[in-house]
C-alpha cells in the first residue's frame, strides 16, 4: 500500500468515526459547528495515520483504534484552537481558513477546544467497546500526553520564552513535551488498541516516535522560513516575527536540515526489527521530513 493509499484509508476510518460520534446533542448544535469546523478543515491526519500504521504491527485495526484515532484528532484540534487564541500565539489563518475564533469567536473558540478535549475522552470510555482495561491504559496514555506531562507544559514552556535565548537542550524538552507527547502516544495508543503487550515492541516503537517527534518539529521550523503564506496555510514567519526559539536560530538552515535527516534515519533504524510490517510508518517518517506545509 503506497503511502497516498494508506492515508486516504487512515483519513476515511478516523473521519467516519469521528462524523459519527459528534453530532449527537441537539443543544450544543452550535458548539458542535465550531468542533466541526476544527475538526474538517484539512488536516493532514498524521497521528491518526501514526496510530493506525502502528495498529498494523500487531493485526487488524479494531473500533478501539478507531476511537483512539478519533480521540488524539480531537486532542489535537483543541490544541490548535487554544493556540491560535490572542492570548496564545494570535493567528488569523489556519490550513488556509480563518481560525476558529475568527470564524465564530472568542468565546466559541475557546469552549470548542474545551467541548474537544473532553470529546476525545468520551470517545475511549464508551462501555460498547467492553474492554475496560484496554480503555483504561489508552485513556491513561493520552492523559499524560496532553496535559502537565506533555502538550500542555509544552505550550507554557513555549509561551514563556518568547523573546529569550535558550539552548539546544531546552528547545528539545520543549518540544518533546508540545510535539512529541502526543505523537508518542498515537503510535503506543494504536498498539495498545490491539492487546500487545511486549515491551520490546514498545521501546521499539517509543524510540521511533521520540525520534520522528522532534524531526516533526524541526522540519515545522524549517517550513516556517522556506514556504510562503499559501502553501503554509498559516503565515510565513510566523514563528521569527514572534520571536520564538526554533532550530534554524539555533542551528542554521543548514544546521536543522541535517538534524531532520538525522533523526529521522533514526526513526527508521529503530522500527527496523518489525520488517515489512513497518513500512506504512517508514513511509510516514519520510513524509515527515519532505513535506513543505
Amino acid at each position: 500500500m503506497t503511502l497516498d493509499d494508506f492515508s486516504l484509508y487512515a483519513r476515511r476510518r478516523v473521519d467516519n468515526y469521528l462524523t459519527q460520534h459528534l453530532g449527537q446533542y441537539a443543544p450544543a448544535s452550535h458548539l458542535q459547528s465550531a468542533m466541526t469546523y476544527s475538526l474538517f478543515n484539512g488536516g493532514k491526519r498524521v497521528r491518526p495515520m501514526l496510530t493506525y500504521a502502528a495498529a498494523s504491527l500487531f493485526g487488524e485495526a479494531n473500533l478501539l483504534t478507531d476511537a483512539s484515532a478519533a480521540a488524539i484528532e480531537s486532542i489535537h484540534a483543541y490544541s490548535l484552537i487554544h493556540d491560535d487564541l490572542p492570548a496564545m500565539d494570535d493567528d488569523e489563518l489556519r490550513r488556509g481558513k480563518p481560525t476558529c475564533h475568527i470564524q465564530f469567536d472568542e468565546a466559541t473558540a475557546i469552549l470548542a477546544g474545551d467541548a474537544l478535549q473532553t470529546f476525545a475522552f468520551e470517545l475511549l470510555s464508551q462501555k460498547t467497546h467492553n474492554k475496560a482495561d484496554l480503555q483504561l491504559l489508552l485513556i491513561q496514555e493520552l492523559v499524560h500526553a496532553s496535559g502537565r506531562h506533555g502538550m500542555v507544559t509544552g505550550q507554557m514552556i513555549d509561551l514563556s520564552n518568547v523573546g529569550k535565548n535558550i539552548d539546544i537542550n531546552a528547545l528539545e524538552q520543549m518540544h518533546q513535551h508540545k510535539t512529541g507527547a502526543l505523537i508518542r502516544a498515537s503510535i503506543r495508543m494504536g498498539a495498545i488498541s490491539t492487546g500487545a503487550k511486549n515491551e520490546k515492541d514498545f521501546a521499539a516503537l517509543d524510540a521511533y516516535a521520540n525520534a520522528i517527534g522532534l524531526a516533526f518539529q524541526v522540519q515545522d521550523d524549517i517550513i516556517d522560513i522556506t514556504s510562503d503564506t499559501t502553501t503554509l496555510g498559516k503565515t510565513q514567519f510566523s514563528d521569527e516575527e514572534a520571536n520564538k526559539p526554533t532550530y534554524p536560530k539555533l542551528l542554521g538552515l543548514e544546521g536543522a536540515q541535517a538534524l531532520a535527516l538525522n533523526l529521522h534515519d533514526q526513526a527508521i533504524e529503530s522500527i527496523s526489527p518489525f520488517g515489512d510490517a513497518a513500512q506504512p510508518l517508514v513511509e510516514l517518517a519520510n513524509y515527515i521530513i519532505g513535506r513543505n506545509h
